[in-house]
C-alpha cells in the first residue's frame, strides 16, 4: 500500500504487487550484470596468473593450435575470475529478493548466508581444481600414454576443460544451502526431497552427462558422485536446520475478520 499511495501522490501510474516485483528483479539483475562486467575488467589483465593457477595438475606445457586460441582462453579464466568476484553482490541481491517472504528474525541473518554461500562457492573451485580435474586428466592422458601416445594439450581445450568443471562445482557445492533454505520456507520438506531421491539422481546424472567436457562415463560418474553426495547432504541439512519457523501466537490466535454484509451468508 505505501508503494502504491507514493506512486498515485508523483502521478505515477500505479503498479500491482506482480510488476513491483517483476521491476525490482529486473534492476537487481541490472546491477548483477555491471558488477559481472566490471569483475571481469579487473581479472583480465591476470589472467597469465590464473592459468598458471588452473596448469597446477597438468606439469607439461600448454600450447596453441590457432592465433586467437590464447586470447579466448584468457577472456575465459577471465570470465571465471569475474564470477567469482561477482559471486558476494549475487548472493546479496538474490537475498534481498526473497527478502520480504522472510520473518523479522530471519533476515538479520544476510550476513552469514554471504559468507557461508560465498566459502561453499570456494569450496567447490578449489575441490575442482585440485581433486576433480587431476584425477579427470590423469585418467585421460594415462590412456593415450598406454597406447604410445604423446599427449599435448592445448590451451583452449585446457582451459574450456577446467573452467566448466570448477564452475559446476562452485554452484553444486551450494546445493545443501539451497534445498535448506527452500526447506526453511516452506517450499519443499526433507521427506519430499527424500522421496523424489530417484528423481534427483537421474537428473544429475542427466545434467552431469551436459556438463561434462568428454563424453566418457568416467568423467561423466567423476562429475555426478559428488553432486549426488552433495543432494544427500542437503536432505540432511534440510532436516536439521530447515524446519519452517512457528508462527507467532497473536497470529495464530487472530480471528478471522468477516466483511460486513456478509453474515449469515452461504458461500458458495
Amino acid at each position: 500500500m505505501g508503494n502504491a499511495s507514493a506512486e498515485a501522490l508523483r502521478g505515477e501510474p500505479v503498479r500491482t504487487p506482480l510488476q513491483r516485483h517483476i521491476a525490482d528483479l529486473k534492476r537487481r539483475l541490472y546491477w548483477c550484470g555491471f558488477t559481472f562486467i566490471v569483475a571481469c575488467v579487473i581479472t583480465f589483465p591476470h589472467a597469465d596468473e590464473m592459468i598458471t593457477w588452473l596448469k597446477k595438475p597438468y606439469h607439461d606445457d600448454l600450447i596453441f593450435y590457432a592465433p586467437t586460441e590464447a586470447i579466448f582462453a584468457a577472456i575465459k579464466v577471465a570470465l571465471l575470475g569475474g564470477i567469482t568476484l561477482s559471486m558476494p553482490v549475487f548472493l546479496y541481491h538474490l537475498w534481498k529478493f526473497i527478502e520480504p517472504a522472510l520473518l523479522p528474525g530471519e533476515r538479520r541473518w544476510i550476513v552469514p548466508f554471504l559468507a557461508i554461500t560465498s566459502v561453499f562457492f570456494a569450496m567447490g573451485v578449489a575441490f575442482a581444481n585440485f581433486v576433480i580435474v587431476p584425477l579427470a586428466l590423469q585418467f585421460m592422458l594415462q590412456f593415450g600414454i598406454d597406447r604410445a601416445l604423446v599427449p599435448q594439450l592445448g590451451v583452449g581445450f585446457y582451459v574450456d576443460f577446467n573452467v566448466k568443471f570448477l564452475l559446476t562445482f562452485g554452484f553444486a557445492f551450494e546445493l545443501p544451502l539451497v534445498l535448506t533454505l527452500l526447506s526453511r520456507l516452506g517450499v519443499v520438506t526433507p521427506d519430499l526431497l527424500a522421496r523424489y531421491r530417484k528423481h534427483a539422481i537421474m537428473a544429475n546424472l542427466i545434467l552431469s552427462a551436459i556438463l561434462t567436457p568428454t563424453s566418457d562415463l568416467f568423467n561423466l560418474l567423476l562429475m555426478a558422485g559428488p553432486l549426488i553426495i552433495l543432494y544427500e547432504i542437503g536432505i540432511l541439512s534440510a532436516r536439521l536446520w530447515g524446519r519452517p519457523p512457528a508462527r507467532p501466537a497473536q497470529e495464530m490466535d487472530e480471528p478471522v475478520k468477516v466483511p460486513e454484509g456478509t453474515a449469515g451468508r452461504r458461500v458458495i
